[in-house]
């Protein structure tokens, strides 16, 4: 029988030498508790710093106009001019300073009564959790401001956002519509990757956390992109620079911003099925070179569904073209006017 050699004596002992395997040592408990520790120092810091930055923009913003309270709501809203009424209506993350900065509300109010308002959670306005602000709730909320304040009929003129009110305004409160102009809106539900990310600090509890403290920081970092972005493929007029852009880092109007901007597709594919029921005149203005939202697959769109519909198409112009073209935007008020004028004498 052939037997096996034994090891050697070297064998053995480098074999006792060797480290025995066996499971990696425990991260140590201090580490967690100093990582929670940091942390918690950060996220009280950060809201500190965003407290004491919201008390500095609403003192350098203070509202500018009136106020008018809706069950228990309180609209903020400017009020300029004389004649037949326009009724602005801002879109998401800013508020009426959109339309006083890019120079609509003055060259609107010098032949109307321009009824400007800070949609509800943006700017001076409320924004109860008890409601979900659809474009529908929000026109309710509008239609009983507007009849308290003796409006009866005007022209709405909604941007990006404000688009889906104006429209849920025309389909749902038609005796309120005199017609619409309609500015970069966003109005057919496509894919949009951006939505699930910037509608974090909608989510309860989660998203008062995070709008409290890095959403506001995180802002201050990736919103000079997002306003190059918005007005491309023009440059940034240097006329907004008087825009009061610390009024949208207060955590009160990230969360309002989140949340129209998670409510925004499913609103559109809403509103969509009902375009064929607008008879008011309309006029679509949109920029051609838009990056938030396509030309093509939204004012094309629906200049085709809408036969009362004019599409306005601004060269060399993006979502913001209403800086740029703010006299087209009255002259659009003007021609909208003059068509339901048309209309209603057609009619008697």
């Amino acid at each position: 029988m052939i037997q096996k050699p034994e090891k050697s004596a070297h064998a053995h002992s480098a074999a006792n030498l060797a480290p025995a395997a066996g499971p990696r040592p425990p991260v140590r408990p201090w580490r967690w508790g100093a990582a929670a520790g940091v942390g918690g120092l950060f996220a009280t810091a950060a809201a500190v710093f965003n407290r004491a930055s919201t008390r500095r923009a609403e003192a350098e913003t203070p509202p500018a106009g009136a106020f008018v309270e809706v069950d228990g709501v309180r609209l903020h809203y400017v009020e300029r001019g004389e004649g037949p009424v326009v009724v602005l209506l801002h879109g998401n993350g800013v508020m009426l300073q959109d339309f006083e900065v890019s120079g609509v509300l003055d060259l609107a109010a010098a032949r109307h009564r321009v009824l400007a308002f800070d949609r509800p959670g943006f700017g001076h306005s409320d924004r109860p959790r008890s409601t979900v602000w659809t474009p529908s709730a929000q026109a309710a909320l509008l239609a009983r401001a507007l009849q308290q304040l003796g409006v009866e009929r005007a022209v709405f003129v909604g941007h990006s956002w404000g688009t889906m009110v104006a429209l849920a305004m025309a389909l749902d409160h038609p005796d309120l519509i005199g017609g619409l102009v309609l500015i970069s809106g966003y109005y057919y539900g496509t894919a949009r990757p951006d939505v699930v990310p910037a509608s974090t600090p909608a989510i309860p509890l989660l998203g008062d956390l995070l709008a409290a403290t890095v959403s506001p920081l995180l802002a201050r970092i990736t919103g000079p992109l997002g306003i190059k972005a918005s007005f491309a493929p023009a440059p940034i007029p240097d006329k907004f620079s008087a825009f009061p852009v610390a009024m949208t880092l207060r955590p009160s109007q990230i969360r309002a911003t989140a949340a129209d901007t998670a409510m925004m597709v499913p609103a559109a594919v809403m509103l969509s099925r009902r375009y064929a029921e607008l008879s008011v005149p309309v006029v679509i203005m949109a920029g051609d070179g838009d990056l938030i939202v396509h030309k093509a697959r939204h004012a094309d769109r629906l200049a085709q569904e809408v036969a009362a519909a004019d599409l306005r198409v601004i060269p060399g112009q993006g979502h913001l073209l209403h800086y740029a073209v703010p006299e087209q935007v009255v002259t659009a008020i003007h021609d909208v006017l003059s068509r339901n004028h048309r209309q209603r004498a057609t009619a008697a």
